[in-house]
């Protein structure tokens, strides 16, 4: 399928689907993160529809007051409404109970109030369990798991230590002081809350094991090791026997899904750390980017499919699964599809892991790797559907609609990277890593739609550069603060903020950062880690204080002696190689290298494979008066609903739009507080249909926001 037109195309396919309204009762309420557990993000509701959409009004805004805009906070927060009380959280991790017909707060719940000082990061939504009058909601606030009581905002204080658990809990002591938070809520099992991790991605990475707690105790029912030890299937798939004692991530961050009725939970993992270098790990990485299938009630693995095998481009699988149901040969199959940052579709049978459309395992060209390392030879490939992004970027690729002087930069640039293929590996000279970091396919994961077997996906198209450098491990016998700083923030820092402290990516640049923090506050910092910053609690006092002479340039400190460890605390974590950050490929004034489109979002009839539309999604407005569709970067999922429509926000143009979910034609948007980078959710109260989204911005340098909106007809 050829992916360069990016506008509305429309198949003679079209009039096989109909947007009658549902009438599935099954999906028609927000009760569970992305709407179901069978992660859908489908509402069976018809009060909106294709022939009213355009009278959708503000029923009422929710403002929590405290967006962090200096540091660019973000709510990424997926609501979920039980019993006329919506569940969120605020930018600050404040637990939120509002009135899902009016939006005022019956209560808040603050875990920095409880007296522990902790990491402020996104959250894409909470977690809840009942039984007779015990309700209760689960969500995570730095290193801990809450249990709140669901109608005061009260712990629950049989669970755990006084209402909560450390997230450090059963994952050795080796992780006691590594960084341990979740971005994604947990999935409740009849009386388990099952959890997933996000840890630290590089050399000092916990393990990314999936545990099951008992809801009302918070004890441990059961642990799936994701790095598996001696004895477990997937053992001998890592050439160092030794490697489950010293290797990281493999975690299940973006989130489950379930089949209630099998007992089977689905969860994607993201690759093993160091992301970048994996001579560390030889061998395939089970059960890194994995889709897993669970026994929900054991952890016993029933069946896995590795989607990247020894992966070193951070490909983790970046959303929780669909469940879905197609049809085949005439046939009912009940499957899972999965969507990947490389742009592929997997789809898979629920039961067996068996592909439902052919996979081939193809070599991949061997276009040399860093020393020491070792990339598998072979690749999954799917053969349907095609590729939702490009998947290769060539020198035709290169953006045309720059002036000569910026595209003749650029392409010299790109003639010096290291590319050819996706699987070419990380390098000196630098990498082109495409389809890029953040996607293909994101975190906000597709839509599906039971009536017509359509699958709807967003999607980015954004070339990065991957540059790894050398790294001389060990310290001089002699060093001052200064040295030390500058050693280690070459092996801890660099890989995020750059080696001129510059940023990139997601991560902020530390020029100037003393004008913002002192140094207790810097302190702080390192300890607890802050949204996509990991705390480094591992490292001792002396080793801290050393990177703050260095990011602080405190004049003072820096000629000191320094007096901290002179020798790695755990050589078989020291890396030879370091990267020099994320940095997309961009133009000097910071416009994508690559041509449009750079956001998209598709129509996939997944009965057939086949596409039946698709369209940009973003508007740049560098472009947008020249009357080009270019697409922009987008974070966080669609909504497809019975009523023929499809609502979907993430775009840094602050703008939630709604498409005729047939069609493609864009039916109705309107202008947020701020931008949307979450998944609406939609319910019913009181005989009127709402949507609401979460309008924390924060992200691709937009302004951040405190607000959930939510709209109805008049």
């Amino acid at each position: 399928m050829n992916l360069r037109p990016f506008h509305v195309t429309l198949l003679s396919a079209l009039s096989l689907f109909s947007c009658k309204p549902g009438t599935n009762s099954q999906y028609d309420s927000w009760r569970v993160y992305n709407g179901s557990k069978e992660g859908l993000k489908y509402s069976s509701l018809t009060q909106i529809d294709t022939s009213n959409v355009q009278q959708l009004q503000v029923a009422w805004e929710y403002r929590s007051g405290d967006a962090d805009t200096l540091t660019h906070s973000e709510i990424q927060c997926n609501p979920i409404m039980i019993d006329s009380t919506l569940y969120g959280v605020s930018p600050r991790l404040k637990l939120l109970a509002l009135n899902a017909a009016t939006g005022k707060p019956r209560w808040i719940f603050d875990p920095q109030a409880e007296g522990d000082s902790i990491a402020i990061h996104v959250l894409r939504s909470v977690s809840y369990w009942q039984e007779g009058e015990d309700r209760r909601l689960f969500f995570t606030a730095g290193p801990y798991l809450w249990s709140i009581n669901a109608a005061t905002g009260k712990p629950v204080e049989s669970f755990g230590n006084k209402g909560k658990l450390s997230l450090h809990s059963d994952l050795g002591e080796a992780a006691t002081d590594r960084f341990v938070i979740t971005t994604s809520p947990g999935m409740v099992y009849k009386d388990m809350i099952i959890i997933g991790s996000r840890v630290s991605e590089n050399g000092d990475a916990a393990p990314g094991h999936i545990r099951s707690y008992d809801v009302r105790t918070g004890k441990l029912r059961w642990i799936f090791h994701t790095i598996p030890q001696p004895g477990e299937e997937g053992y001998s798939e890592w050439k160092d026997p030794n490697a489950y004692k010293f290797i990281g991530g493999a975690n299940s961050w973006s989130g489950f899904s379930l089949d209630e009725k099998r007992g089977i939970l689905f969860a994607p993992t993201g690759s093993a750390s160091f992301d970048f270098y994996g001579g560390k790990r030889k061998g395939s990485n089970l059960y890194a980017d994995c889709l897993l299938a669970l026994d929900a009630n054991t952890g016993k693995r029933i069946w896995h499919f590795q989607n990247i095998h020894h992966d070193i481009w951070d490909r983790d699988l970046p959303g929780p699964p669909v469940l879905v149901t197609v049809t085949l040969d005439g046939k009912k199959r009940e499957a899972v599809a999965q969507t990947a940052k490389t742009g592929y579709i997997f789809l898979l049978d629920r039961e067996t892991g068996k592909p439902l459309f052919p996979i081939e395992e193809r070599a991949v060209p061997d276009t040399g790797a860093l020393p020491g390392d070792e990339p598998w030879p072979t690749q999954p490939f799917p053969l349907k559907p095609a590729p939702f992004t490009r998947q290769l970027m060539t020198e035709a690729d290169l953006n045309y609609l720059l002036p000569d002087s910026a595209l003749n930069d650029v392409r010299t640039r790109w003639q010096s990277y290291r590319k050819g293929h996706m699987f070419t590996p990380p390098s000196r000279q630098g990498t082109i890593i495409f389809p890029g970091f953040d996607g293909g396919g994101e975190w906000g994961g597709p839509a599906f739609d039971p009536e017509t077997g359509m699958l709807y996906v967003n999607a980015n198209e954004m070339p990065w550069v991957l540059t790894m450098v050398d790294v001389k491990n060990g310290a001089a016998k002699k060093e001052t603060n200064l040295a030390a700083g500058k050693r280690l923030y070459k092996t801890i820092c660099m890989t995020c903020h750059g080696p001129e402290m510059q940023g990139g990516g997601n991560y902020p640049t530390l020029i100037n950062v003393n004008k913002k923090y002192n140094a207790p506050q810097f302190m702080d910092l390192v300890n607890n880690g802050r949204r996509m910053m990991p705390g480094f609690k591992h490292l001792s006092n002396e080793e801290k204080e050393a990177i703050a002479s260095f990011v602080l340039d405190l004049k003072k400190q820096q000629p000191l002696p320094y007096k901290g460890p002179q020798k790695p605390a755990d050589t078989t974590r020291d890396l030879p190689f370091a990267s020099t950050g994320y940095h997309k490929f961009l133009t000097k004034d910071g416009l994508p290298a690559i041509s449009p489109p750079w956001g998209t979002i598709s129509a996939i009839n997944m009965n057939t494979g086949e596409y039946v539309w698709r369209d940009t999604l973003g508007i740049h407005p560098a472009f947008a008066d020249r009357g080009i569709k270019t697409g922009t970067e987008n974070y966080g999922g669609p909504v497809v609903t019975a009523g023929g429509l499809l609502f979907i926000a993430a775009t840094k143009d602050e703008m939630l739009r709604a498409y005729h979910k047939t069609t493609g034609k864009l039916l109705w948007q309107t202008k947020l507080p701020a931008a949307g980078f979450a998944t609406p959710a939609i319910y019913l109260l009181n005989g009127k249909q709402y949507l609401v989204i979460a309008c924390g911005g924060g992200k691709l340098g937009t302004k951040s926001g405190d607000s959930y909106v939510a709209y109805n007809l008049p």
